[in-house]
């Protein structure tokens, strides 16, 4: 079920699949899911700005979206994992951002159409 939400700077270059094969299992074994079930899109910025704009610096903010009813320890965990995952594969000057939300059991649906 987790959502993974990648969103960076167009121009920063890092091997994303080789991230998202690693966050995956690690998601798993932090929340107790099934790698399969995880998910994620990686969003390129083209044009962004941090702060007044002068820095120049590259951007990261990853977003994992998980159903409620993890614990607080589970949630601060996979964020804590996820960034030092994060650390590993940039290595230039980043602003960046780790979150995780939870998302409404009562009102989240994910399924699969079938080809017309």
């Amino acid at each position: 079920m987790p959502q993974i939400l990648v969103d960076y700077s167009a121009e920063l270059e890092f091997d994303r699949a080789g991230f998202a094969k690693e966050l995956h299992p690690m998601i798993a074994e932090v929340i107790d899911t099934e790698v399969a079930a995880c998910k994620t899109v990686f969003r390129p910025a083209v044009e962004y700005v941090l702060g007044d704009g002068a820095s120049g610096e590259a951007f990261v903010l990853v977003e994992i979206k998980i159903l409620a009813g993890r614990s607080a320890e589970q949630r601060a965990e996979l964020t804590r994992r996820a960034l030092g995952l994060l650390e590993r594969y940039v290595s230039v000057p980043l602003a960046y951002g780790v979150e995780v939300t939870e998302l409404d059991r009562a009102t989240y649906r994910f399924g699969h159409l079938a080809a017309r």
